[in-house]
């Protein structure tokens, strides 16, 4: 019974704080906001980081308050997780994990965006919808530099794999960091 809990708690706390780090990476690349799904989860997050906001404004393209938002929600899943395993930790691991672990998310939220991103161009490749356009918005700056280095093989854009394997890389190392399994 635990376990189930365990699991329910984290899958859909990790969901919110998904979105509320798309909130954030989404002005830094540039998104436009007047997408859908981009509205969407704005009026998803606007709940936490609104007020917040009022308090902590926004450094240019980078939104303070939201960062700051699902950091604290973070601590408080790790609180939440390590009390239903019956764990007491000290807090500067919950910390240091807190901030590893939206890290983790976020490259994983740019693993997912590039993977999707393939499955697209295979299935639909000339299809237009909301989700493309903010896939492409997320995941082009990621791919430009090494599309620069790697060059297309055979007309097949090899460049998303080299992306993933260094985003993966990115995450063992920064899990190895990680003072508390989460």
């Amino acid at each position: 019974m635990t376990q189930a809990l365990y699991f329910i708690v984290k899958t859909l706390a990790q969901l919110y704080l998904l979105l509320l780090l798309l909130r954030f990476w989404l002005p830094i690349m540039r998104a436009d906001f007047r997408n859908p799904i981009a509205n969407g989860i704005l009026r998803i997050t606007s709940p936490l980081v609104i007020p917040v906001r009022r308090i902590i404004p926004p450094i240019g393209r980078l939104d303070t308050s939201t960062i700051l938002v699902a950091y604290i929600l973070e601590f408080l899943l790790i609180l939440v997780l390590l009390a239903l395993r019956g764990l007491r930790v000290e807090t500067l691991p919950i910390a240091i994990t807190a901030i590893l672990e939206l890290a983790i998310l976020s490259l994983n939220l740019f693993f997912f965006v590039i993977l999707i991103k393939i499955i697209l161009s295979w299935v639909a490749p000339q299809n237009y919808n909301p989700m493309t356009v903010l896939l492409n918005t997320m995941a082009e700056p990621l791919l430009r530099p090494f599309r620069r280095i790697v060059p297309a093989v055979g007309g097949f854009d090899i460049s998303p794999i080299f992306a993933i394997v260094l985003l993966k890389a990115a995450e063992i190392v920064l899990q190895s960091y990680r003072p508390i399994p989460v």
